[in-house]
């Protein structure tokens, strides 16, 4: 799965207007039905009549749906988000995440040893729900086999898995474990190592406890492409040899291509601590939120992709998913523009053999009729860049 130049999405899409009112329990109006139509048509998702159909009898007989046929919308949701990757031409596909809440949450909800406490802001006018834990780590169910048997047997091609990683999850809770509160009478060396020493004992228990079964679940359903997410990778500088051991704890001596994605940071505070994570095949990460727009490979052009050598020569040679579109605005990338940003990498890296293409990020803050023509310009711009290096 690690092919030059294999194009892939990062995990999230925003979830339609009728999937998340159906969701709700809420009728849908006719811009979502007509949302869904057009949409289906334009994707050519199988049989979706019948999900326009279902949006539309609510209305018109006042008879809300049942819980079966809302989880039956969601499953639509997840079909349309696999023919939305699809059809812009991705190589390695997933549905968007569609059927979760949000990451930390689906993934906090389904453990033991969690309790929310209600919602944090996150970004812009972004929210997520906060969790305690608040004693022994553990996994209630595998939380992605149904999504996962869902789209393998939906998709039409390779299926990637996001999966939301050990650190973030322990860095966005509470720790309100038995032992874990602090001594204000101690010396304030001895409480900094017993907090250090609490936190590496919280993520790690994540790691063994809750990520690792759940991956080992989907591992036995025939997943091999395992994205592990860690937006929270850069929150305490110091703890990115932390980040990188519960990596390994999750993952060692388990038969798969693990990736890791890190969300926008100052890059070079993870060097040189990433390289201890010896089970990490590829890191996934976004530069064009910083780089310019103007066409050209060299230096000067591309100032959003000066780390990059830092990346090439991390031991172990793991590939670079190579972050080529700006998901925090709604400027459409040219292909030119993509070719040139993967051309400049693979001369920074002595060519493409390590190099997959992404966007940034996920793609959820955009619309669908953004983020999917971002998507095909992403796709002809790997054409173009094959084409300059002399493999199309």
């Amino acid at each position: 799965m690690l092919t030059p130049l294999l194009t892939h999405e990062i995990g999230s899409l925003a979830k339609p207007g009728w999937r998340v009112k159906a969701a709700a329990g809420r009728p849908c109006d006719e811009a979502d039905i007509q949302a869904a139509e057009s949409w289906g048509k334009r994707l050519d998702v199988p049989d979706y009549p019948r999900l326009v159909e279902l949006l539309r009898r609510p209305a018109r007989t006042g008879v809300p749906l049942t819980a079966a046929e809302r989880v039956e919308v969601r499953n639509w949701s997840s079909r349309y988000g696999l023919r939305f990757f699809s059809s812009a031409g991705l190589d390695v596909i997933y549905d968007g995440e569609q059927q979760r809440s949000e990451m930390y949450a689906w993934a906090a909800a389904h453990a033991t040893g969690f309790e929310f406490r209600g919602s944090v802001r996150s970004f812009d006018n972004k929210y997520y729900s906060k969790a305690a834990v608040t004693g022994p780590v553990g996994l209630r169910a595998p939380f992605h086999n149904d999504e996962y048997r869902l789209l393998h047997q939906a998709a039409d091609k390779p299926v990637k898995v996001p999966v939301t990683g050990p650190y973030t999850l322990a860095a966005w809770s509470f720790d309100e474990r038995p032992g874990a509160a602090v001594d204000l009478g101690e010396p304030l060396a001895r409480r900094r190592a017993r907090s250090r020493e609490a936190r590496r004992e919280l993520v790690l228990d994540v790691a063994v406890n809750l990520v690792r079964p759940n991956l080992e679940a989907l591992l036995g359903l025939g997943a091999r492409l395992i994205q592990i997410d860690e937006p929270a990778g850069s929150t305490v500088p110091d703890e990115i040899g932390l980040m990188a051991e519960a990596f390994d704890a999750c993952v060692h001596g388990l038969d798969a291509t693990f990736t890791t994605h890190l969300c926008f940071s100052d890059y070079d505070l993870f060097f040189p601590a990433i390289g201890e994570m010896t089970g990490c095949r590829q890191y996934t990460v976004g530069f064009a939120n910083d780089d310019s727009t103007e066409l050209g490979v060299g230096d000067d052009a591309r100032p959003g992709y000066r780390i990059i050598k830092r990346f090439r020569d991390l031991p172990g040679a793991p590939h670079l998913g190579l972050g080529v579109l700006d998901i925090h605005r709604d400027f459409i990338e040219p292909p030119e523009l993509v070719r040139d940003r993967i051309l400049h990498a693979a001369d920074v890296f002595g060519g493409p053999e390590r190099l997959q293409v992404v966007p940034d990020c996920g793609l959820r803050t955009r619309t669908w009729e953004v983020a999917h023509q971002k998507l095909v310009n992403m796709v002809a711009g790997v054409e173009l860049a094959r084409n300059a290096l002399g493999g199309g």
